[in-house]
């Protein structure tokens, strides 16, 4: 392996990590037992005990978009939504070091009390004075006047600081080296499509097999989304066999019944974790699955899919380095981009026609908004898969987009910037008042 090869799998493995629940609540979840761990240790306390009684609060701190993503989502086990009970049960069960997986050791138990602190009003969640897009600080207080805290910033699970009785006791400005790496962005590795096109094609299998617990997790997912039992029941309804009359049985609607039922099983609350990009458990879902879903109708090998997997998730990390982690832009646009990706290398396609798969989907799909997390998502995911496949086979054809339409150009790492500005900065009062409607309702 190159040292090239190297860092790129280094980015892969950082922005692709199984996830227990939408990872907005996830990372409050995640703030809360930190804090908890601090005050476990600092005051010597059983940690097993205390955690299940009365003798604490938590005050959480969130971003606009935090709040947003994490108002009207399912939260695994509880048959509830918001970060007030995602916040409760970091409290009482969830462990740190299990990363976006915080609430692993969720029972029955943890349920029962985290329900009672939120009925006991013991949770408070408020938005924060913070530029950052994705931020949530958490501190914990206990009846006899000692407090912990941890904030995360910019990633899901990156704590950047924590403190004891407000003194500080870690911070990200120490500026190790270990640190220093964990703060590297995925600009800073100044990937390009082309770049990506030939790492996939030709790095070692062996460097890459581990990507294929994507397929292992979500396709469970998505098994478990087509019971009906979840959300809107989206994939179920795709899969019916008297809506065939209406969606047939050929590839598209297999595809968009099988990423729908994944996202509507994940959305609801579904305790199995998904393989999420770059923070994103929806994304890492439609990035993923429609691939998966050609790999199983039509018979690929587990190198072929390994490979097409990993240009599919590395095209929408790419294109996500360039949106932030947050944005009024709806994920689904940029996962389904690299699912169709993909799609194109698994039918044979060249750099050329991944190139135009691309310009396809920013021609059409772009102005998709994001309204917050919510079992409605599993309906952009169909519509994005959708999309997907219409551009990869456009692609396959010699039909692209023309630089003359739009925010197109000719040159594709220019096209991705400008739907990261269109994104980032254009969209910003709309994502400004998509919260305002949401907060007032």
């Amino acid at each position: 392996m190159t040292a090239r090869e190297a860092e790129i799998i280094e980015l892969i493995r950082k922005e692709v990590k199984p996830a227990l629940g939408c990872t907005e609540p996830i990372a409050v979840a995640l703030a809360v037992a930190k804090a908890m761990e601090i005050i476990t240790e600092k005051c010597q306390l059983n940690d097993a005990d205390w955690r299940m009684k009365s003798g604490y609060s938590l005050n959480i701190e969130v971003s606009g978009n935090i709040l947003k993503n994490g108002m009207g989502v399912g939260i695994p086990g509880t048959g509830m939504v918001g970060l007030h009970i995602a916040a409760a049960l970091g409290a009482v069960c969830g462990k740190s070091e299990y990363g976006l997986e915080v609430l692993h050791d969720l029972d029955q138990a943890s349920i029962a009390r985290a329900k009672e602190m939120v009925e006991e009003k013991s949770v408070t969640v408020g938005l924060a004075q913070t530029t950052h897009k994705l931020y949530v600080k958490a501190t914990v207080e206990t009846k006899d006047g000692h407090c912990a805290s941890a904030e995360i910033e910019d990633d899901h699970d990156r704590i950047v600081e924590t403190s004891f009785d407000k003194a500080v006791l870690t911070s990200s400005h120490a500026n190790t080296e270990h640190e220093a790496a964990d703060q590297k962005t995925t600009l800073d590795y100044h990937l390009t499509v082309k770049e990506i096109c030939d790492f996939a094609r030709t790095v070692a299998y062996e460097d890459i097999e581990f990507i294929l617990e994507s397929r292992t997790l979500n396709l469970a997912l998505a098994q478990e989304g087509l019971k009906g039992c979840y959300g809107l029941k989206v994939g179920y309804a795709i899969n019916l066999e008297d809506n065939k009359e209406v969606f047939g049985g050929d590839f598209l609607s297999y595809a968009m019944s099988l990423t729908a039922a994944a996202s509507d099983a994940r959305m609801a609350g579904c305790t199995l974790a998904a393989m999420s990009n770059s923070g994103s458990g929806n994304q890492g879902i439609t990035v993923t699955m429609p691939v998966i879903a050609y790999s199983i109708r039509y018979g690929t090998s587990d190198e072929q899919l390994a490979r097409a997997l990993v240009l599919s998730h590395l095209i929408a990390i790419h294109i996500k380095g360039y949106l932030g982690k947050l944005s009024a832009l709806c994920g689904c646009v940029i996962a389904s981009t690299g699912s169709s990706c993909g799609l194109v290398y698994l039918r044979g396609g060249n750099y050329d026609q991944i190139c135009s798969a691309i310009k396809n989907m920013i021609g059409n799909i772009t102005g998709m908004v994001c309204d917050g997390a919510k079992v409605g998502c599993a309906m952009k995911v169909a519509s994005g898969v959708s999309s997907s496949l219409q551009s990869a086979v456009l692609a396959r054809e010699g039909i692209c987009i023309s630089e003359h339409d739009g925010i197109i150009e000719k040159d594709i790492e220019k096209t991705i910037q400008n739907l990261g500005r269109i994104g980032s900065v254009g969209m910003q009062n709309t994502d400004n008042m998509i919260l305002d409607i949401m907060v007032c309702k």
